[in-house]
């Protein structure tokens, strides 16, 4: 749908908001809090690009435009980085289920790469977004729930007992470090690992 504001000659266009970008909210709230961090030198944590190819360019005024690529392999998780000396690497997920999280919204490799980090002694975790709550959700909690349960969905009671809640904010928005510091604390206490 486009359109025209009085007095000005731009036209903007509205945006349908789909499906696939229902979770470019949090990610949007994560980058700023993120780039927050870095210029407070609190962590040193940034979004991973996404890995294309790139196989058809074409020129325009002397500009590249990419008419055609590819994904070259499948992504990880979205962020990593480093806080307090420990190796951070999580992933921001959103549901609109108001009883369960489902696991459909997890690929195997995004799993497989969760269990190796853990292996590795970095601390892993999803940022969920479900019923409008913010929950900082232990990758050695997920990892334990997949291993151990038959069911495609994680019950969101499971989810509030094992998560720490991130409280929305101004600045920074979504201030999730109160909560990874209780969870290095739960780490270091236990010394959480899986093979």
């Amino acid at each position: 749908m486009r359109v025209n504001y009085p007095g000005l000659k731009k036209e903007y266009t509205k945006i349908k908001q789909s499906y696939a970008n229902r979770g470019m909210d949090l990610e949007n709230l994560l980058n700023e809090t993120n780039n927050y961090y870095i210029e407070k030198g609190i962590a040193l944590i940034y979004k991973k690009p996404t890995p294309i190819g790139i196989s058809k360019v074409s020129y325009v005024n002397g500009k590249q435009i990419i008419k055609e690529g590819f994904f070259q392999s499948p992504s990880t998780l979205d962020y990593n980085g480093v806080y307090k000396g420990y190796y951070i690497d999580f992933d921001a997920k959103e549901t609109t289920s108001k009883t369960s999280f489902p696991l459909t919204n997890i690929h195997p490799h995004q799993l497989t790469h969760i269990r190796r980090v853990i292996k590795h002694q970095g601390i892993t975790f999803l940022i969920i977004k479900m019923c409008a709550t913010y929950f900082l959700f232990p990758g050695w909690d997920l990892i334990d729930f997949v291993d151990n349960n038959t069911r495609k969905s994680i019950p969101l009671e499971y989810i509030k007992e094992k998560s720490y809640v991130i409280k929305e904010g101004f600045i920074p928005p979504l201030d999730y470090i109160k909560a990874l510091d209780l969870l290095i604390k739960e780490k270091t206490k236990n010394d959480k690992e899986i093979y």
